[in-house]
């Protein structure tokens, strides 16, 4: 098997054009905006489906928190639907793109910051520095305390990245396995096919778990400074 084991997260070309941009855009043609009064039943789905999430969410936050809800529900949304599409065969999957995760996380996690900074500044500083800190520790405990705060959008991204591209190799890797089998020993092939369809199950659930916990993140750091 000569087939590059990480061809699937190359950026897809048309006439050398990348395409990227049409394939973070297609998901929106999956979720309409309804313009009838009385919807068909996918729709209502959808819609109880958002609120349920909205509402669980947005319960602990303040008045000012809870003005991101559509940008928390949107974002929820899009990377459910991105991780669910790149299951699909031959397609790809804009998640496994550290820049992409990268460009999702880092303004996010700025504008939660600096809206702390603007609303709650005393606050926001005091978490540099635990009260009762003896004081040949403080500026260690400061150093310390900033690095781990410009940590946590490399670490939203890193580990978006990380779970889905892991994911997709095992299938990979499961599936070639599967397919080499099937000449020289089908039962070992049956047995790995079963394993095969165990994962893509798994997967479903990672796609939408990571998900939930990217916009989770981003409501406790919204959270904390609001």
């Amino acid at each position: 098997m000569n087939e590059n084991l990480f061809a699937s997260f190359m950026i897809p070309t048309m006439m050398g054009l990348p395409i990227v941009t049409l394939i973070v855009m297609f998901p929106t043609l999956l979720f309409p905006s309804p313009s009838r009064l009385i919807t068909n039943r996918l729709i209502s789905i959808q819609q109880q489906m958002t609120n349920l999430i909205l509402k669980r969410m947005m319960i602990i936050h303040s008045p000012k928190g809870q003005t991101w809800s559509l940008m928390l529900i949107s974002l929820i949304t899009f990377i459910g639907s991105t991780n669910l599409l790149g299951l699909l065969p031959y397609s790809f999957t804009p998640t496994t793109q550290l820049s992409m995760n990268l460009g999702m996380a880092v303004p996010l996690w700025a504008g939660t910051v600096i809206m702390g900074l603007r609303h709650k500044t005393k606050t926001s500083l005091a978490h540099f520095l635990p009260q009762g800190t003896p004081t040949p520790l403080i500026p260690m405990l400061v150093i310390i305390e900033t690095i781990s705060l410009f940590i946590q959008p490399t670490a939203l991204a890193v580990r978006l990245t990380a779970n889905i591209t892991a994911g997709h190799l095992i299938m990979h890797l499961t599936g070639s396995a599967t397919l080499a089998l099937m000449s020289i020993s089908p039962t070992t092939a049956f047995i790995t096919f079963i394993i095969l369809i165990s994962l893509t199950a798994l997967e479903f659930a990672v796609a939408l778990i990571q998900a939930y916990v990217f916009t989770l993140l981003i409501s406790l750091y919204l959270h904390d400074n609001t």
